[in-house]
């Protein structure tokens, strides 16, 4: 998608790329002489100057691109560098005081799935996540990546693609499982209803016991949000490309879920609702 974009260049927004596309206009290839009405000289010449800059952006990686564009467009990336794109999710011991603390983190990235357990391995989510240049995620800007940053002392500098924001734009609300079920995202694993506020009773109740079945519950939790949000991320882009006139060269294909290593406990979820008032 990023050689059909038009909207990072200084004076050419979205509806100017809009008249670009229904010109015959769809890649930066097809932006030559004769230039498209509209463009004179002067403005064609400061277009393909942009359009060369873009190249050399888009070899140089996704941080170079992403500066070019406003975040509302950063989907458009995904794709050119889903081989180096990680999705992520945190559970925390609360649901937003600066006194929480990260409980567990699930970081997938197509192909295999990583855990990090505070008290066990919580501190190699450092070295793991500096392998990825794109960070997918729903809310993250505002909970994951803050949370990760301030328990880790470090900034992930990383592209971030939050999925909160784009299905927004596309119409849908209600959270993540909210999303999921719009979308027709079901989860048959013993899994439906549970949320973030049952992630906090299930660190607890391990916290409290030493329940393994707690915190394999809550991991396979954390990992179906996670691997959900690469379905979430390319049902997300098709429906944007769509909106193109080149949407038939550019839809992908959806992806298949990976196993989850861990399984939900139902008769725990069940005492837990009990004792919550569920």
């Amino acid at each position: 998608m990023l050689f059909h974009t038009f909207a990072h260049i200084s004076g050419v927004g979205e509806a100017t790329e809009q008249r670009l596309w229904a010109a015959g206009v769809h890649s930066w290839d097809d932006f030559n002489e004769p230039w498209p009405q509209g463009f004179t000289g002067r403005r064609a010449e400061m277009v393909a100057r942009h359009l060369a800059d873009s190249r050399r952006s888009f070899a140089a990686g996704p941080t170079a691109v992403a500066r070019l564009l406003k975040n509302s467009l950063h989907w458009r990336l995904f794709p050119h560098f889903r081989d180096t794109t990680a999705y992520l999710d945190i559970e925390t011991t609360g649901l937003g005081r600066d006194t929480d603390l990260i409980t567990s983190i699930a970081l997938y990235d197509g192909h295999a799935i990583h855990t990090f357990v505070r008290g066990r391995n919580l501190d190699d989510f450092i070295a793991a996540v500096g392998r990825y240049r794109v960070l997918v995620t729903y809310n993250g800007r505002c909970f994951d990546v803050p949370m990760l940053e301030r328990s880790f002392g470090i900034t992930l500098d990383q592209v971030h693609i939050d999925l909160r924001y784009l299905l927004r734009e596309l119409g849908f609300g209600g959270g993540l499982k909210g999303c999921e079920k719009k979308l027709g995202i079901a989860r048959d694993d013993g899994l439906d209803g549970v949320d973030g506020r049952f992630a906090v009773w299930l660190w607890r109740e391990y916290e409290r016991t030493g329940n393994r079945a707690a915190l394999e519950t809550l991991l396979a939790y954390n990992i179906a949000d996670t691997v959900n949000l690469e379905t979430l991320m390319v049902l997300a882009y098709n429906r944007k490309v769509t909106q193109t006139p080149f949407a038939d060269t550019l839809l992908l294909p959806m992806p298949t879920q990976p196993p989850n290593p861990f399984a939900a406990d139902p008769r725990l979820v069940a005492t837990l609702r009990r004792r919550y008032g569920l």
